[in-house]
C-alpha cells in the first residue's frame, strides 16, 4: 500500500508531504506483527504568504465569521491538492503511483485546557476537495477519535516513535521542536515497556512571532539562531515566564497557539522593551525559554537519566537550542542523526507519521498509544472520504491476512 502523508504544522510554514510504501511482513499468534516502511519521496511546499497571513489572523484572533471559516476550510483543501500536484511533478510521479492520501490538514484550534466544557479540536482542509482534485480516497481528521476516547489528540508523533524504536532497549526520548515542543519518552530497560508523551511548551512559535514583529514580516524565523546569539538572556524575565502554570500541569498534556499565541509573544516583547532589553535580548530570552521548559520537563517527569534524546523538527536546525539542551542535560546524549539512521528523514517525520496513521486506519488498527495521549483505549484514527479507487483499497485490505483489532507492534524501515 502506497500512501501520501501530509501535514501543515503549528508554525504554518508550509505543507510537508511524504510518499510511503507499506508492506505487511508477518503476524504473530498474539495478533502482533511487523510492518515494513519505505520512504519513496518527500518534500515541502511553502504556503502562499497572503494565505498564510490569513490563516494566522484567524488563529491569532481566536475567531472568524462563519463565511470566512467555511471558505478557508475549502481553500486549505485546494492548497493541499495543489501541493500534491507540485509534489508529483517534482518527483516525476503520477496519481497511479499511490493508493490514497492521509491528510492531517491545518490545526485552527486545539482546546484541551482544564476549564473547557469538553476537549475539542479543529483541523481544516476539506477532504472532499482533495478527493475530487486527485481522484483518490482520503483519510483525514485524525485527532478527533483519540479525543473521543478521552485523549489529548496529541502528540501523535509518539505512535511513530514507539513502533520504530520498540527494539532500542534503553531509556530514550524523541524530541520534536516544531511550533510547539513535544517529546515521547520510551523506557525499554530491564524488561520494561513504558511510553509517555506530552507537549512541553513553546518551541519556535514565540521566537517566530518575535522575528516577524522585529523585522516587519521580512523574517519568519531566527535562521541558525543568529539573532539569539547576538543577545543576552534576561534571567529575570525568563524566571517570570517559567511560572506559567502549563509547565507544572500533570501529564499527559498538550498545548498550542491557544496558550502560546502571537498575542502572548507580544506581551513578552512589550515587557522586555519596558525592561530596556534589545530585540536580540528578547529573542535570546525566548530561545532560552524553549530550552529551559524542555529541560525542566525532562527533570520533572522522569526519575531516571535519559540515555539519549533524538531531536527533530525545525528547531533542530537552531544550534543555540541544541547547545542549550546539551548544557541543561549534561548526562544525556543529544542526537540529530538517529531518526535519519532509522531510514526516516527528519524533515519529513510528521508527514511519514500521518501516512502511517492513515494506513492503519484503512486496516482498522490503532493509530495512537493511550499512555502517550491519555486516551482510555487504543483506537484507529481518521475519517475516510471514499474516492473512485475506494473499492480497490478495500480489496487490498481484504486480500491481506490483517484483521481489524490487530496491533502492529513494530515498524521496520527499509
Amino acid at each position: 500500500m502506497r500512501v501520501i502523508g501530509m501535514n501543515s504544522g503549528t508554525s504554518v510554514d508550509g505543507i510537508d508531504l511524504a510518499l510511503c510504501e507499506f508492506t505487511q511482513i508477518k503476524k504473530g499468534q498474539d495478533g502482533s506483527g511487523q510492518l515494513g516502511l519505505k520512504v519513496i519521496a518527500y518534500s515541502e511546499t511553502t504556503h502562499n504568504p497572503q494565505f498564510k497571513a490569513r490563516l494566522l489572523k484567524i488563529i491569532k484572533n481566536a475567531k472568524g465569521d462563519l463565511s470566512e471559516l467555511t471558505q478557508v476550510n475549502f481553500l486549505i483543501g485546494h492548497a493541499f491538492a495543489d501541493a500534491i500536484e507540485e509534489f508529483l511533478k517534482i518527483h516525476n510521479l503520477t496519481h497511479n503511483d499511490y493508493d490514497f492520501i492521509s491528510s492531517h490538514g491545518q490545526t485552527i484550534w486545539h482546546q484541551v485546557d482544564l476549564d473547557s466544557e469538553v476537549k475539542s479540536t479543529l483541523q481544516m482542509g476539506e477532504s472532499a476537495v482533495i478527493m475530487k482534485r486527485t481522484g483518490k480516497t482520503v483519510v483525514s481528521d485524525v485527532r478527533v477519535a483519540d479525543m473521543a476516547f478521552g485523549g489529548q489528540g496529541a502528540p501523535l508523533t509518539s505512535f511513530l516513535d514507539v513502533v520504530v524504536n520498540s527494539q532500542s532497549g534503553k531509556l530514550s526520548a524523541y524530541q520534536n521542536l516544531g511550533g510547539i515542543s513535544n517529546t515521547t519518552i520510551i523506557n525499554l530497560k530491564d524488561g520494561k515497556f513504558e511510553a509517555v508523551a506530552f507537549d512541553q511548551g513553546p518551541a519556535n512559535v514565540l521566537i517566530d512571532a518575535a522575528m516577524r514583529h522585529f523585522t516587519n514580516g521580512k523574517k519568519h524565523y531566527d535562521h541558525s539562531g543568529e539573532f539569539a546569539r547576538k543577545g543576552k538572556v534576561n534571567t529575570e524575565l525568563l524566571a517570570d515566564l517559567l511560572k506559567h502554570p502549563y509547565y507544572k500541569q500533570a501529564i499527559p498534556k498538550t498545548t498550542g497557539r491557544e496558550l502560546f499565541s502571537d498575542n502572548y509573544a507580544m506581551e513578552i516583547i512589550e515587557k522586555g522593551i519596558a525592561m530596556g532589553l534589545s530585540q536580540e535580548d528578547i529573542v535570546a530570552t525566548l530561545t532560552e525559554l524553549t530550552i529551559a521548559s524542555a529541560v525542566m520537563a525532562y527533570q520533572d517527569y522522569t526519575s531516571e537519566t535519559i540515555d539519549e534524546i533524538v531531536v527533530h523538527g525545525g528547531g533542530s536546525f537552531n544550534p543555540v537550542i541544541i547547545e542549550g539542551l546539551a548544557r541543561g542535560l549534561p548526562n544525556t546524549k543529544i542526537s540529530l542523526t538517529s531518526v535519519e539512521k532509522a531510514g526516516i528523514p527528519a524533515s519529513c517525520k510528521e508527514a511519514v507519521m500521518f501516512a502511517l496513521v492513515g494506513h492503519e486506519c484503512v486496516y482498522g488498527r490503532p493509530g495512537q498509544i493511550p499512555s502517550c495521549t491519555g486516551a482510555t483505549d487504543f483506537t484507529p484514527l481518521g475519517k475516510i472520504t471514499p474516492g473512485p479507487n475506494y473499492l480497490d483499497i478495500i480489496r487490498k485490505v481484504a486480500s491481506s491476512d490483517a484483521q481489524p483489532g490487530d496491533k502492529t507492534t513494530s515498524l521496520i524501515v527499509y
